[in-house]
Parts: C-alpha cells; sequence; structure tokens
C-alpha cells in the first residue's frame, strides 16, 4: 500500500486532487482511499487530503502519518511545523513551487521536486490551481499508476472546454519532471 500525503490551502483543490487520484487508481484495477483534513473551512486555510492505493482491499481509516509521498501545493507551507514530518525515509517530496528543484532543494537542504505547477495552471486554464498538474507530475515521477488513469478520473469529474484544458496541463506537467525517479521508492513502499 502507498501512503500519500497532500497539503494545500482552501481553494487550491487540495480535496480534488486526493479523490481524482483515488480515482485513478480505480481506473486501473486498484483500490483507492481519498479523504480531507479540515480546519477552518475558508479560503486560503490549510488543508490536508490523503491518499491511499493498493492491490488489494484497504481496511485503514485513520490519517496518514507515515507517508511515502508528500505532495505540497503551496510552498510557504514547507515552513509550516508538521507538514515534513513522517516522511518515510527516501520519500519523495513535489512542490509546488516557482523556484527550480535545485533551488528548492538548496534552500531546503534536502531533496525535493519543484514544478511550477500553479503557472502552469494559470496560463492553460486561466486561473492558479496546481492541483491537476501536481498529480501529472506526481505519476510521472512515481510511475505508481499510468497517465491515462488520471485523464479517465477528470473525465469523470470535467466535460466540455474545462477537461479539454486539463488534459493539456496534465501533458505540460508531465514533460516538466524525470520520468520514473520515484519509481523504486512507490514499488518499495507498496512491498
Amino acid at each position: 500500500m502507498i501512503e500519500i500525503r497532500i497539503h494545500g490551502r482552501g481553494g487550491q483543490g487540495n480535496v480534488v486532487a486526493a479523490y481524482l487520484l483515488g480515482i485513478a487508481a480505480f481506473e486501473v484495477g486498484q483500490y483507492g482511499q481519498a479523504f480531507p483534513n479540515f480546519g477552518a473551512e475558508r479560503r486560503g486555510a490549510p488543508v490536508t487530503a490523503f491518499v491511499r492505493i493498493a492491490d488489494h482491499p484497504i481496511r485503514r481509516r485513520n490519517q496518514i502519518n507515515a507517508p511515502a509521498f508528500l505532495i505540497i501545493q503551496d510552498q510557504a507551507l514547507l515552513h509550516v511545523p508538521g507538514v515534513l514530518d513522517g516522511l518515510l525515509p527516501g520519500g519523495g517530496i513535489l512542490v509546488n513551487s516557482s523556484l527550480t528543484t535545485e533551488e528548492l532543494s538548496q534552500q531546503m537542504q534536502r531533496d525535493v521536486i519543484a514544478i511550477p505547477a500553479a503557472i502552469l495552471a494559470k496560463q492553460i486554464l486561466g486561473r492558479p490551481v496546481p492541483n491537476t498538474a501536481l498529480l501529472a507530475a506526481f505519476l510521472t515521477l512515481t510511475e505508481l499508476l499510468p497517465q491515462d488513469s488520471l485523464s479517465k478520473a477528470l473525465s469523470r469529474r470535467f466535460k466540455g472546454e474545462t477537461l479539454a484544458k486539463n488534459l493539456q496541463l496534465i501533458q505540460q506537467a508531465a514533460s516538466q519532471v524525470p520520468t520514473g525517479i520515484w519509481k523504486e521508492v512507490s514499488h518499495a513502499t507498496a512491498a
């Protein structure tokens, strides 16, 4: 079972990202579980969402304290106490940032992958909502699920021009990160 924790702010599509990832797992015959944890329900408030993906039924129902991966939708959250807590050794951190991977890794003094997801979303969708771009990058990095599964999950949620733009966004985002560099982590944690 792979456990993923997604940190963002209200209005960034954090909960939608978790559900899309869970649905993408179902699309390829895997089991998926996604659920949020809210503080104050207002735009800009920190929001955490949790995703589990497995090849067997998932019986756990608790929050994820030791994720294999963190997806951070707002770079400023990297400095909030507890956001990076519990990451498994060798786990991956994907961050929406205008900084390069090298710049952010140096600033954080740890390995992270940065992608300008909000900038890409603003260019393609007209709104700086980083969620689908981050999911495409995450799937490219891990090869946990095929990109097509995300496309199918998006088609369940969106239609028409919104779907077309999101499909364009995930293609663009997937091309911005190296393919499969976290594949070992995803397979090791699932074993």
